[in-house]
């Protein structure tokens, strides 16, 4: 029998790919979401899109009631909304993820929560394992909202699973890009691609030797997936990433080789893209041996196979 899916965000870009797959396999798949960030076409035929808020109780009640699972992707997208609207990002992601929370416990549905490798925080020693400790900046930089919120989530999740027993994973997402990701809201490689493009100079900012682990949306579906499908994988926590560390200096010039652009690549200031208060993450490398180990899966997709996807896209 097919089960009933319920994804939450699912107009989004993950959303969108992760409802293609699960229906391309005969899933019946309901996708909610407000469009705040989402857009219709991101939800492909035969999935059913309900316009509705995840912070909405009676709404949200009423579609796990008819889930076997859910996957909770709603929450804020991108560092430029992140910055722009610190109150938004928190309330959202919280708010969103209790009310779904509080729903799939009442009816006892198996949950799967997207959340975000910027849990990790301001640490950049080693590979970032499951169990490390993360360590996040002050409250007086809204950089950190985000990273805070969605380890909020992380809590409360682990708490209904310890308090009631509600199956429960955790999958911690690393740099998810590929086709459809827009760049409004700051995504650095379809912004990259779009100015090569354009033949307008690429903006990395800081020195651009900060370094991160890209995530082909193809391996983040099909990890999701596995983690979803698998009732053994109960409270855990998971890393879902790629393999390959890049700068983000290195990853400009490679997108201006792939699309043979004489963009030039240029440094801007991290006050002037953001404002004085803002910190980055000078690394972000998932060890994703427990993936492995709990699924079997290891991601296939490397850099240059990610760019040209996204070329491909924009063609």
């Amino acid at each position: 029998m097919p089960r009933h899916v319920l994804i939450t965000g699912g107009a989004g870009f993950i959303g969108g790919h992760l409802g293609a797959a699960l229906a391309a396999r005969g899933d019946v798949v309901v996708a909610l979401d407000n469009l705040s960030t989402g857009l219709r076409s991101n939800v492909s035929p035969g999935v059913e899109l309900v316009l509705g808020d995840a912070r909405d109780p009676e709404l949200v009640d009423r579609l796990v009631d008819r889930a076997d699972i859910v996957y909770h992707l709603a929450s804020a997208v991108g560092v430029r909304l992140v910055v722009s609207q610190p109150v938004e990002t928190i309330e959202n992601s919280v708010g969103c993820a209790s009310v779904v929370l509080k729903a799939a416990a009442a009816h006892g549905v198996r949950f799967v929560l997207a959340s975000s490798s910027e849990v990790y925080g301001k640490r950049s020693a080693g590979l970032f394992a499951e169990t490390d400790d993360i360590q996040l900046g002050a409250p007086t930089r809204p950089r950190w909202a985000y990273a805070c919120s969605k380890a909020l989530d992380e809590w409360l999740a682990m708490a209904w699973h310890a308090q009631v027993g509600l199956p429960v994973v955790i999958a911690r997402l690393f740099n998810t890009v590929g086709p459809r990701q827009r760049a409004d809201f700051g995504m650095v490689l379809p912004s990259f691609v779009l100015k090569a493009r354009a033949g307008e100079p690429l903006l990395v900012h800081g020195d651009g030797s900060q370094t991160r682990t890209f995530t082909h949306v193809a391996d983040c579906v099909e990890g999701l997936l596995r983690l979803g499908d698998d009732l053994s994988i109960d409270g855990e926590i998971v890393n879902v990433g790629g393999f390959e560390e890049l700068s983000m200096l290195a990853l400009a010039h490679r997108v201006v080789a792939a699309t043979g652009s004489d963009s030039p690549v240029r440094l801007l200031p991290y006050d002037e893209a953001f404002g004085p208060d803002f910190e980055d993450m000078l690394r972000r490398v998932p060890d994703v041996g427990k993936l492995k180990r709990l699924t079997g899966f290891v991601p296939r997709y490397d850099i240059d196979r990610i760019i040209a996807d996204v070329l491909a896209q924009t063609d």
